[in-house]
């Protein structure tokens, strides 16, 4: 779309999080802010106006001043770097850690900045407030999180809120053979793809698993995905989970994979199945359904808004191991339906959450000038 694009975070990611072919290449592009050197923080006093920052920062909560002093070297090297680079807005994509630099920087150097929400305002931590009051504009990924927001920040919501659910590059994650259900004496092959956390719901979906094993069905499950450590943290524990399932043999942990394998891993499946306790919307349904594969989720959090159960996927409730496995064996038994499901979950994403909708929201609402950069 024509804009020049600079990345910034805070500290390059775990080893074990570094799967894709073009990960080194966007690690050498990023500028990391991580700087926790208090002559920085000293540094950036002078120029702070003390009383009114005070005002603004002092219903920010329990650990927020804490927060403020760790994020206050940050923040002044983005400032910086924006400076020399010629940036005057920078976009927040988290209403996290990155929010609150991009904030400080706002209210200390005046930096342009604005912000995305994901997900429930409290996983982000404290000084919510502060966060937002400052930004240009903010996005959200669904209506229901939109409704939420404004509830929680009253006044201090931006005057310019947009719907921004992301989305996916259906240009690339597109089929190069037709889809093609399970055969009846065959392998069901079921792919899901997502952290390795609890709230994922990986766990159920292995007791699913193994209930339908129990019931005759030759179920294959791959799981691609990595928990934040990196592979040190609750990999473990779902691989004793399924050992304890005696699944060893019809499941695997694949861990962090690349795009293109993630790709050919929903090519291969005849089912995507995502768990989740609570998905705020939930990219990897997005890649599955544009692959052209039948997709079984959890009514939970914005997903809803995405899968229409019955037209273009189903959804069943989280934490129900047991109509998990209904819910797949009766699909799985029924081609022509998979078959309804992949043309008609394809067609939802292009429709509605390509990538470049994305973008364009950003764009529409900086009022790009010919020369801005981000």
């Amino acid at each position: 779309m024509g804009v020049s694009v600079a990345l910034f975070s805070t500290r390059p990611p775990p080893q074990g999080l570094i799967s894709h072919d073009w990960s080194d290449e966007a690690m050498t592009r990023t500028t990391y802010l991580g700087d926790l050197s208090p002559l920085n923080s000293l540094a950036a006093l002078p120029r702070l106006p003390l009383l009114a920052l005070w005002r603004d920062l002092r219903q920010g909560g329990s650990g927020f001043a804490r927060d403020v002093t760790v994020s206050l070297p940050a923040a002044r090297r983005l400032a910086q770097a924006a400076r020399a680079r010629g940036i005057t807005h920078v976009h927040a994509h988290s209403c996290g850690r990155a929010a609150l630099i991009c904030a400080l920087a706002n209210r200390i150097w005046g930096l342009d900045y604005s912000l995305t929400l994901h997900g429930p305002l409290s996983d982000y931590g404290p000084g919510q407030g502060f966060k937002w009051r400052h930004a240009a504009f903010g996005t959200v990924i669904t209506r229901k999180l939109t409704r939420e927001l404004r509830a929680a920040l009253g006044d201090d919501t931006p005057k310019r809120l947009f719907l921004q659910p992301m989305g996916v590059d259906t240009e690339v994650l597109t089929r190069s053979t037709p889809y093609t259900p399970a055969a009846p004496d065959g392998p069901l092959r079921l792919f899901a793809c997502g952290r390795l956390n609890v709230v994922k719901g990986h766990q159920d979906l292995l007791q699913a698993v193994r209930l339908l094993r129990d019931r005759g069905l030759d179920a294959k499950l791959e799981i691609a995905g990595e928990d934040d450590a990196g592979g040190t943290g609750f990999h473990a524990e779902l691989q004793t989970e399924l050992e304890r399932l005696n699944l060893q043999d019809h499941a695997r942990l694949l861990g962090a994979i690349d795009a293109d394998a993630v790709r050919a891993k929903l090519e291969q499946a005849h089912l995507f199945v995502l768990a989740s306790w609570h998905e705020p919307l939930g990219v990897a349904y997005m890649e599955a359904m544009a692959m052209g594969v039948p997709t079984i989720g959890t009514d939970a959090g914005g997903v809803p808004e995405l899968i229409t159960s019955g037209k273009d996927g189903l959804l069943v409730p989280p934490k129900r191991p047991d109509l998990l496995a209904d819910a797949i064996a009766a699909l799985a038994a029924d081609p022509d339906r998979c078959r309804s499901f992949a043309t008609t979950g394809r067609s939802r994403i292009v429709e509605g959450f390509s990538s470049a909708r994305g973008a364009r929201t950003l764009l529409d609402g900086l009022a790009l000038k010919d020369d801005l950069h981000l």
